[in-house]
């Protein structure tokens, strides 16, 4: 996962051809720890048609205020720049990438 932070935010994912998941997270947050596991499984799955990135929020709380990353994990959705749609907490691989699936369904 590439990391984000407050300089590089708006370029990584205002650029990216991709679409872009966003993960705000926080080092001392063990369901954090429980997930980024599973999204770098996923993250092979999907190499050339989306991107993944982190953010922690402790290092960029401007980033997690502007994307209500209040609960950690948070993973916000981005198409061209453009949020669109954001998933709070814990959850099982298959539903994350059912989410994943669901929301970049047309990309």
């Amino acid at each position: 996962m590439l990391h984000l932070t407050a300089n590089n935010f708006v370029t990584e994912i205002k650029t990216s051809s991709l679409p872009v998941v966003v993960m705000f997270y926080a080092a001392w947050c063990g369901k954090c720890a429980m997930m980024k596991p599973l999204v770098e499984d996923i993250e092979p799955v999907y190499k050339d048609r989306i991107r993944f990135c982190e953010v922690e929020v402790e290092e960029s709380p401007g980033l997690a205020d502007r994307y209500d990353a209040s609960i950690v994990p948070t993973f916000a959705f981005f198409q061209k720049g453009r949020l669109l749609g954001e998933l709070q907490g814990v959850m099982e691989d298959t539903t994350f990438e059912r989410h994943l699936q669901k929301i970049f369904r047309n990309c």
